[in-house]
């Protein structure tokens, strides 16, 4: 899984590179397909359920899966990326989200308040915590940083199977949830809002959208918990 993250790692990397205006989202997706293969893995998203692509391209008011295509990125755009590998078997799974440009404050803070939420959960999943730590973790800095939390969609086990069992809420629900142990792994993914966090899927059936058109930001790292603390795999 390591391997696996370091690929993803790459391909994000990469992908900010490249990310400029005239681009289109297809361009992307085909250097992260060509990066991913490469490095000898497989993409995980393309084919995953019919997704068509190798990576998620979200753009300001997308929330996440977007479809890569014809759209030419813009000055001035809020966009998200989403990417996975699968590497002998075992996956990585990442999300940045970048600004066009120089970001004005309020979009500025979208984005800085989603990566300070995804460290947090990140910080927060020990030996011996459980998902609600991780979740609760995640919701203060939302809540801090004047953000809504996307509720629908969340983090996940991840191992040999891109989703596993393991649901990993940014909120807290209520209950502990599952106690983490060392040699467990997961995706943390924080999904924040400026406006209303109220989501719809459009009619590609992957494409998921604010209802108030408000700019949301995605961050997202696989990660492993050791007896020693929270290990990134999702990183160079």
């Amino acid at each position: 899984m390591r391997q696996a993250g370091r690929i993803v790692a790459g391909v994000l990397a990469l992908m900010e590179e490249e990310l400029k205006p005239g681009v289109t989202t297809a361009q992307l997706d085909a250097v992260a397909e060509e990066y991913i293969r490469k490095s000898g893995a497989r993409p995980s998203f393309k084919g995953y359920r019919g997704f068509p692509a190798s990576i998620c391209v979200s753009i300001d008011d997308e929330v996440v899966h977007g479809i890569p295509g014809s759209r030419v990125i813009e000055e001035g755009q809020v966009v998200s990326v989403d990417a996975g590998a699968i590497w002998q078997g075992y996956h990585g799974d990442a999300a940045r989200t970048f600004y066009v440009g120089k970001a004005p404050a309020d979009v500025a803070r979208l984005i800085e308040t989603t990566r300070l939420a995804l460290m947090a959960g990140i910080a927060a999943a020990v030996p011996g915590s459980h998902v609600d730590d991780v979740s609760g973790a995640v919701e203060d800095v939302a809540v801090e940083g004047r953000c809504d939390i996307v509720r629908p969609f969340v983090g996940h086990g991840i191992g040999t199977k891109m989703h596993e069992d393991l649901q990993v809420p940014n909120y807290r629900t209520g209950r502990p949830g599952a106690a983490l142990e060392a040699g467990v792994c997961i995706a943390i993914e924080p999904m924040l809002t400026l406006g209303s966090a109220d989501v719809e899927t459009l009619d590609d059936g992957w494409t998921v959208v604010t209802t108030d058109h408000s700019l949301a930001a995605h961050f997202e790292h696989t990660i492993a918990v050791t007896e020693n603390g929270p290990v990134v795999l999702t990183t160079a």
